[in-house]
């Protein structure tokens, strides 16, 4: 099944390296590119590609309003969001992955690592590995105390259930997961569903933002 992708930069050069990049892989195909945040949008609601790499700072809609509008469109649930950033402690990551964003990658990420991020996102697994996580963990830490999730919103989780969460927190899979818990990678695979439906996160990299947030795990934990 071929994976289409959406290339959003404001830089002509930039999309069209992307294009040829993504083009090269036979499974992947170039849906359409935007030059900004609002042909982002327009062209996610046109073509409903898998995958939109988006930049973050790009002119009339930034990259991060454009995932808000994307992720909040219940017509969209399919297409998810990666974010393209040329310093890897871009101030509105975090942002972009709270908005919806299921992960981020430096623009000079090597042209391999890039096709297979496309395809661990398209997929619905979110790109966190734990290098990264630490840094969003990091910019988290330095932020107001009152722009946190109260630790109340865990109350409908059960203790299985908020041990899974803070694995997934740390960045492992589900078959890591399921490695530390001693069950089968199904039963790890039922309880992130559950974790993602009781807290209404859009996938993993919510959940990893959610755990921090309420106090669930501490920055050292990363």
């Amino acid at each position: 099944m071929t994976i289409r992708v959406v290339v959003a930069d404001d830089q002509l050069l930039v999309r069209a390296g992307f294009r040829l990049l993504v083009e090269s892989d036979p499974d992947l195909e170039v849906a359409g590119e935007a030059a900004d945040g609002s042909e982002a949008v327009e062209l996610a609601r046109r073509e409903r590609p898998d995958v939109v790499l988006m930049d973050i700072r790009m002119p009339r809609m930034d990259g991060l309003e454009a995932t808000r509008r994307i992720t909040a469109d219940e017509l969209l649930a399919g297409v998810r969001i990666l974010m393209l950033t040329t310093f890897d402690l871009d101030e509105y990551v975090y942002e972009a992955l709270r908005a919806g964003a299921s992960g981020f990658l430096l623009k000079d990420t090597p042209p391999a690592d890039l096709l297979a991020a496309i395809r661990v996102v398209a997929a619905g697994d979110a790109l966190l590995a734990p290098r990264i996580t630490r840094r969003l963990i990091a910019e988290f830490t330095r932020r107001p105390a009152s722009t946190r999730v109260a630790p109340a919103a865990l109350d409908a989780l059960t203790k299985r259930e908020l041990e899974v969460l803070g694995l997934v927190a740390q960045g492992l899979s589900n078959s890591e997961i399921a490695q530390q818990l001693v069950v089968s990678p199904a039963t790890s695979k039922t309880y992130v569903s559950r974790l993602l439906a009781k807290l209404g996160a859009r996938d993993r990299a919510q959940l990893v933002a959610i755990a921090y947030e309420t106090g669930l795990v501490s920055p050292s934990a990363g």
